[in-house]
């Protein structure tokens, strides 16, 4: 299957195919997902190089979109989670080095308080896991994104690799939660962790585009979306497909368009794809 080739076919017929109705929410969460934990990825950087003493007294870290729509990433205090030790803030879509920060250590709003709870919720969860509901693996950490819109209130578990050159798919987990910060649900969204290179080992032959196939969700996930765009400026690749039985699911990671359809009508582009070469 000459994956490249379908990709520009698709983009080329894309007003003619039907989105799947979830993938627009789909997308709008992998992206906000990304925002968060590209924040919190340049507010630790941030803080170790420059803070380096606080890393022993901080509980944890976490991020959320401002009413300015910039993106806040605090670190609270271990032994008072309802105190925030220091706090960077971000542009909207964050990059290194922070708009500004405070160090100063104060009162956590009633809106980090809720993050944080349900963070901490989950975090005991997972460090516990007296059901088993969660599997770890070798050089990698599960990394908790709590997320609180107007209707839901979430806890996000991604899988980071602790080694270079791969990108980490799948064993991630969704916690839902109600307004009292109450444990309602866990799901999996992966029933497996996949290890995709960053390039290929053939410089004659890069790799233009990866895929991997669902089992437990019809679509590719906001965990996935999240995922690809933290690690495209690594990868020589910059196509990513999910297959499962019924659908697929394309994202172009550079224009992050997500084109979702039928797995019949995909087959049939790439039945068309195969008797054109």
């Amino acid at each position: 299957m000459k994956i490249a080739l379908l990709f520009v076919l698709l983009i080329s017929v894309i007003s003619a195919s039907a989105q799947h109705p979830d993938a627009d929410k789909i997308l709008k969460e992998g992206q906000l997902l990304y925002r968060l934990e590209k924040a919190s990825w340049y507010g630790t950087d941030f803080l170790l190089n420059n803070f380096p003493k606080m890393k022993d007294s901080a509980g944890g870290y976490l991020s959320y979109v401002t009413a300015e729509n910039h993106v806040n990433n605090i670190f609270f205090d271990r032994s008072s989670p309802h105190k925030v030790l220091i706090t960077f803030e971000f542009d909207s879509l964050p990059k290194h080095g922070p708009l500004s920060f405070d160090p100063r250590k104060r009162a956590a709003t009633k809106q980090e308080q809720d993050l944080i709870a349900i963070r901490q919720d989950a975090v005991e969860k997972m460090a516990k896991n007296e059901d088993k509901f969660f599997m770890f693996y070798e050089k990698t950490s599960l990394n908790p994104i709590p997320l609180i819109t107007p209707t839901e209130r979430k806890v996000f578990f991604l899988t980071g690799p602790h080694e270079d050159g791969f990108v980490l798919i799948g064993n991630d987990y969704l916690l839902n939660y109600d307004n009292d910060n109450k444990l309602v649900s866990k799901i999996k969204l992966h029933n497996t962790l996949i290890k995709l290179a960053f390039k290929s080992n053939d410089s004659k032959n890069p790799t233009t585009a990866t895929v991997h196939t669902h089992v437990v969700t019809e679509l590719i996930t906001s965990t996935d979306i999240c995922t690809l765009l933290l690690y495209k400026e690594f990868t020589e690749w910059k196509s990513h497909l999910v297959v499962s039985k019924d659908f697929v699911s394309i994202f172009d990671m550079n224009t992050e368009k997500l084109v979702t359809m039928t797995y019949d009508a995909f087959k049939k582009m790439s039945d068309g794809a195969k008797e054109k070469k």
